[in-house]
C-alpha cells in the first residue's frame, strides 16, 4: 500500500462518488412514489429498488470476468458512462416506469463501477492488508450515501421532492467520470501475487466457480448467505422504512438524517472493521456484526421515537461495518488470486440479490400484515444467517501473507 498509495488514495475518491449516486435515493425515492405519482402499494414503491438490486447483482456476476478479459479500468469507465444519465432522467421521468428505467442504468454503474474500485484495490494492496484496504473502499462508499442522502433530505425539505435533489447527481456522474479518466489499470498486479502462491491457477471457468461459492464450498456459500441477509437488509432499510417512518409523523428532514446516519456509521467504522479482520479472524466480526443488525432491526418496530430510531439506526450501522468488508476478504482468502475478481463477482451477485428479496419481500408482507411484520420477519432472518455464518465460515486464523513484488503502479 505505501508503493501504491496514490492510486489506492485516488480509487478511494472515486468510490466516494459511486456511493453518492446511491445515496441521491435513500430518503426521499419512496416518499417520490407515493407522493408525485401516487403509488400507494408499497411493494410497487420499492420496485425500483428490486431492479436496481437485479441490475447490479448480474452485473457483479460478469463484471470480474469482463475485467479479465478487458482490463479493470475499461470497465470501471463503462460503469461511469452508464451512470450518467441517471440523474437526468430522474429529473425529467414523466412517469414511474422511467424511474424504474432509471434504476437499472443505476444497477449498472454500480456493479460495473463499484465492483472495480473493490478489484482494483485489492490487486495493489495483496492479501497482507486486504481487509484494511477494503475498509478504505468501503467506508468512502458509505460515508458518501450517508452525505447524499442527507443533502438530498435537506433539499427536499426546501423545495420539494423534484428536481433540486437530483442537481447533484449531475455533480457526482461527472466528477466520478472526470478522476476515472486517471486511473491506470491493475490486472498486471494479479500475475504478481500468483508468483507465490502454493497452487497453479485454475483454468478459468464461471460455471465452477459459481458453484463454489454459491453451494459447493462451505465457507464460500457462508460468507455468501450472510452478504444475502445483509442487503436484505439494506433493502428494508432503503425501501420500508422510509414510509414506516413517514407514516409516524416523521418530516423529510427527520428521515434523511436517520437515512443518514446508518450508512454514516457503517462507513466510517469500515475503517477499523476491514483492519481489524486482518488480525482477528473474518469469523467473529461476521457472526457478531449479523447479531447486532438483528436486534437493532427488531428494536426500530419496537420503539416509538425519534431518538430512539436514531439509536437503532447506529446500531445497524455498527452491525454492517463489522459484516460487509469482512465478508469480501474471507471470500478473497479461500479463492486463487486468478480466481478472486470472478470469485468476488459471484459473491456480490448473491449479495445484491439481497436487494430483490428485501425489497420485494418486505414491502409483500407490509402490504399484506403492516410495517412492524415485516420488520420482525427481517429481524428472524438476520438471526438465522449468524446461525449459518458460526456454523460454515472459518474460525480465527493469520491472514496469509502477501507473495506480492512490491511495484509502484
Amino acid at each position: 500500500m505505501r508503493e501504491n498509495w496514490r492510486q489506492i488514495a485516488l480509487l478511494v475518491a472515486i468510490n466516494g462518488f459511486v456511493g453518492g449516486m446511491i445515496g441521491l435515493e435513500r430518503s426521499i425515492m419512496p416518499l417520490l412514489g407515493e407522493v408525485e405519482f401516487g403509488i400507494s402499494s408499497k411493494t410497487a414503491v420499492v420496485s425500483f429498488i428490486a431492479t436496481f438490486g437485479l441490475a447490479k447483482a448480474i452485473t457483479n456476476l460478469f463484471a470480474g470476468v469482463l475485467s479479465d478479459r478487458l482490463t479493470r479500468r475499461r470497465v470501471l469507465i463503462a460503469g461511469w458512462l452508464l451512470g450518467v444519465p441517471v440523474p437526468l432522467v430522474l429529473i425529467w421521468a414523466p412517469s414511474w416506469g422511467w424511474v424504474i428505467g432509471a434504476n437499472l442504468l443505476l444497477g449498472l454503474n454500480q456493479g460495473l463501477a463499484w465492483s472495480m474500485t473493490v478489484n482494483m484495490k485489492m490487486d495493489l494492496a495483496g492479501p497482507k492488508q486486504r481487509g484494511f484496504v477494503l475498509g478504505l473502499n468501503e467506508a468512502a462508499g458509505y460515508v458518501a450515501v450517508a452525505a447524499a442522502a442527507y443533502l438530498t433530505g435537506v433539499i427536499a425539505e426546501q423545495y420539494g421532492l423534484r428536481p433540486e435533489p437530483f442537481y447533484l447527481g449531475i455533480a457526482l456522474a461527472a466528477g466520478g467520470l472526470a478522476l476515472t479518466a486517471l486511473v491506470r489499470d491493475t490486472r498486471p498486479f494479479v500475475s504478481m501475487e500468483a508468483i507465490g502462491h502454493s497452487s497453479g491457477p485454475p483454468p478459468p471457468s464461471l460455471r465452477r466457480t459459481f458453484a463454489d461459492v454459491t453451494w459447493r464450498h462451505p465457507r464460500l456459500y457462508g460468507a455468501s448467505q450472510a452478504g444475502f441477509v445483509n442487503n436484505l437488509n439494506d433493502g428494508l432499510a432503503w425501501g420500508i422504512l422510509p414510509l414506516f417512518f413517514f407514516s409516524r409523523g416523521l418530516d423529510l428532514g427527520q428521515i434523511g438524517i436517520l437515512a443518514a446516519a446508518y450508512p454514516f456509521v457503517w462507513g466510517v467504522l469500515q475503517l477499523g472493521t476491514g483492519w481489524a479482520s486482518d488480525f482477528v479472524g473474518r469469523k467473529p466480526a461476521i457472526v457478531g456484526g449479523l447479531l447486532l443488525q438483528a436486534v437493532a432491526i427488531a428494536m426500530v418496530a419496537i420503539v416509538g421515537s425519534f431518538s430512539s430510531w436514531l439509536a437503532a439506526v447506529v446500531v445497524l450501522g455498527v452491525g454492517t461495518a463489522l459484516v460487509y468488508p469482512t465478508l469480501i476478504a474471507t471470500i478473497s482468502d479461500e479463492v486463487h488470486p486468478h480466481e478472486r475478481a470472478a470469485s468476488v463477482g459471484v459473491y456480490r451477485f448473491w449479495r445484491d440479490g439481497g436487494f430483490v428479496a428485501g425489497a420485494l419481500g418486505a414491502g409483500a408482507v407490509t402490504d399484506l400484515l403492516g410495517f412492524e411484520q415485516a420488520i420482525y420477519a427481517v429481524a428472524a432472518l438476520t438471526a438465522a444467517s449468524a446461525i449459518i455464518a458460526a456454523a460454515t465460515l472459518p474460525g480465527p486464523r493469520p491472514v496469509q501473507k502477501s507473495q506480492q513484488t512490491e511495484v509502484t503502479a
